[in-house]
């Protein structure tokens, strides 16, 4: 098993999160008054049937969307108190994604899609590129700078769209499914790089999983029904 780096910072916490969808004459309650508390350096994993909540509680995490009520700290700032164009600098600067589907652009380099957080941020060009070209060679794929993504496999191009979730030096990391569109073994290893980011670099990694195997890797599970917390598994 891992060993965790932890120190006493909560670095995202959710008070009463809850998130209705109105559906024409039916309204759905996605999320339901849950309550969280996340540490700096913990690798937290969402467990949960389809339709339970998971994507929309990551999504309500990252800023994606506003919740119905409830509240959402990140360093302790309430972050739905912002505007949105407050809210889109929030999320550039404090949080990085991870998606199944990978999400690169395939027209642009390897090199550039990694940069382009950096580029919204208003990071000069030379420190961008030290930046990524460091975050390449910390992953083992400096030799892919140049490479169209399509051109890469998988787990290589899951290893440019962490770069690029980590290119604005986030406190968090949110992954959905990363896995999802890997083998098993190069889902390991995403999932054993994603556990160094946390014991090595101190990140808070949030991952919404099917794999109970990967999920068994992480600091503690979270396990939600219905819109609701059902239980938290804590792994030794």
């Amino acid at each position: 098993m891992y060993n965790h780096r932890m120190d006493s910072g909560v670095v995202l916490r959710t008070e009463n999160l809850s998130k209705i969808y109105n559906g024409g004459y039916v309204k759905v309650a996605a999320l339901k008054n849950v309550n969280l508390t996340i540490r700096r350096g913990e690798f937290v994993t969402i467990i949960g049937p389809s339709g339970s909540g998971k994507s929309t509680l990551l999504n309500l995490l990252g800023a994606l969307d506003r919740p119905t009520s409830g509240k959402v700290y990140i360093d302790g700032i309430d972050i739905y108190s912002y505007s949105d164009r407050e809210l889109a600098i929030i999320r550039n600067r404090k949080i990085g994604f991870i998606f199944q589907a990978f999400n690169l652009i395939n027209r642009s380099t390897v090199l550039k899609n990694i940069e382009m957080p950096a580029i919204i941020a208003g990071v000069p060009k030379d420190v961008r590129i030290a930046k990524a070209m460091q975050l390449l060679k910390m992953l083992g794929i400096e030799d892919k700078a140049d490479f169209k993504p399509i051109s890469l496999s998988g787990g290589q191009q899951q290893r440019v769209a962490i770069a690029r979730a980590l290119i604005n030096d986030p406190a968090i990391i949110l992954a959905d499914e990363p896995t999802g569109n890997l083998d098993s073994k190069t889902g390991l290893e995403v999932i054993e790089l994603l556990n160094t980011l946390c014991s090595k670099y101190n990140k808070t990694v949030i991952m919404v999983t099917h794999n109970l195997e990967h999920a068994s890797m992480s600091t503690r599970s979270i396990y939600i029904r219905d819109g609701m917390i059902e239980k938290e598994v804590v792994y030794q």
